[in-house]
């Protein structure tokens, strides 16, 4: 019997570990920190093995397979030893892809990631397709995989799954975007980063597809300098194409395979440039896959888009208070800023992970009237934005934040929360921050 050892007991590794020992391994699971209740319980209803506090060295370097969650970084002591030991350690993606025929349909990229898979879940949904939603997303692909049968896979890919494949292969790829983020864990050196998303390619022939955005310099110089097997089908919103989705006079217009498709973006669900740019790449997997023409508008009219990412909460006196938690990084805020239309009282702060904010001045100089710093350390925000508006503040309380924002706000504006940093110096994730934000605003 083959023994998997699994780092990790949240979503990913647990998930792992039930589909594992259906397929007959002997599983055992090993968390360094304290593992939660729910998925304790899991473990032991399904009679499997584990640890917390502590990975215990005799029972994991005997193994045939690891299986390792993302959050783990590679330099781990106990993931050094494994490799020294020629121990294959991979990711919950690479593990779950064995045991499913389905059609594998990969979606990575800096920002739009999450938007994107929910949207072309939700585009082959309404066409009757089997479909189901996994990855960074939802319940775990390996705990999918197990319990059920469907015809079509939509997983969100984050670099750090995409590090531990070997033989994973989406038939259909797509990279949103790429813009320096988690540095921290590629040696700083922003083309590991890249070279990383890119490995979602990394088994493809010319029968897969590669769906990407080819307004994005480093996207396009990375396939114009390496041979990419894929039959590429670039989406962009500043030039016309032959072959693949472009925008033309407020219309997105696909052109693959001899069929054409025309969309007006005016009814489009979800407000932004990014969001058009995600909307042609969702519509493009959907094309492919010969996904009703009506079916394909209709799914982008009445999306409902992610939690926490440019999400409307309440308007209160005629002020709009948009809830994107999400925007952990610059980019995402970029997008943000981009999309407001009125003059706004802009969140910020958080976990900074070596953020360059210049390319937010023009739109903080065109667009946001005040800023509230939500941070343990704020020297940096003041440093790039204090001459540019009038009131910046700080605060390390989310309700004191939208109380200030309330009273600086005027009727028109828009109270923004996209904080283009990490949530952990005062909050458990971005999704408890996003709350919070919620929770305030209600009791406004």
């Amino acid at each position: 019997m083959r023994r998997l050892v699994i780092l990790g007991a949240g979503e990913s590794g647990v998930g792992t570990a039930i589909l594992g020992k259906l397929k007959g391994f002997e599983v055992f699971v090993s968390d360094k920190g304290e593992i939660k209740e729910k998925y304790k319980n899991v473990l032991i209803h399904n009679e499997i093995e584990w640890e917390e506090l502590q990975h215990s060295e005799e029972k994991i370097l005997n193994a045939d397979v690891v299986m390792k969650s993302p959050g783990i970084p590679d330099r781990v002591a106990i993931v050094e030893k494994l490799q020294a030991k020629r121990i294959d350690v991979i990711s919950e993606i690479e593990f779950a892809s064995q045991f499913t025929d389905a059609m594998l349909i990969g979606i990575t990229g800096s920002n739009g990631k999450t938007t994107t898979t929910m949207l072309t879940h939700h585009l082959l949904k309404n066409d009757g397709l089997k479909v189901r939603m996994a990855g960074n997303i939802g319940d775990s692909f390996a705990k999918q995989v197990a319990e059920d049968n469907t015809e079509h896979f939509v997983l969100e890919l984050s670099s750090f799954q995409l590090d531990g494949i070997r033989s994973f292969k989406p038939h259909i790829a797509v990279i949103t975007n790429i813009t320096p983020d988690h540095l921290d864990r590629y040696d700083y050196k922003f083309e590991n980063y890249i070279k990383s998303k890119f490995r979602i390619v990394l088994n493809h022939k010319s029968t897969d597809y590669l769906i990407y955005d080819a307004d994005d310099e480093v996207i396009t110089s990375y396939i114009n300098s390496h041979s990419i097997p894929s039959t590429l089908i670039p989406f962009s919103i500043k030039q016309k194409l032959d072959y693949g989705a472009y925008l033309d006079d407020k219309h997105i217009i696909i052109k693959i395979d001899n069929s054409q498709i025309t969309m007006p973006t005016k009814n489009l669900a979800l407000e932004g440039k990014h969001n058009i740019k995600n909307a042609m790449a969702a519509s493009t997997v959907a094309q492919l896959l010969n996904i009703r023409k009506h079916t394909i508008r209709e799914s982008l009219e009445n999306f409902q888009g992610a939690e926490h990412r440019l999400e409307h909460v309440l308007r209160i006196n005629k002020v709009q208070y948009i809830n994107d938690s999400k925007a952990t990084n610059v980019n995402a805020t970029y997008y943000a800023l981009e999309s407001m239309e009125s003059p706004t009282v802009w969140i910020v702060g958080g976990e900074d992970k070596g953020n360059d904010y210049t390319q937010l001045f023009p739109f903080v100089n065109e667009k946001v009237k005040a800023i509230i710093c939500l941070g343990v350390d704020n020297k940096k925000l003041f440093k790039n934005f204090a001459s540019m508006v009038d009131i910046i503040i700080e605060t390390q309380f989310m309700s004191e934040a939208v109380k200030i924002a309330y009273k600086v706000a005027e009727a028109g504006d828009n109270v923004l929360l996209s904080p283009a940093c990490a949530s952990f110096d005062l909050f458990e994730n971005y999704e408890d921050r996003g709350r919070q934000f919620k929770d305030a605003v209600r009791k406004l």
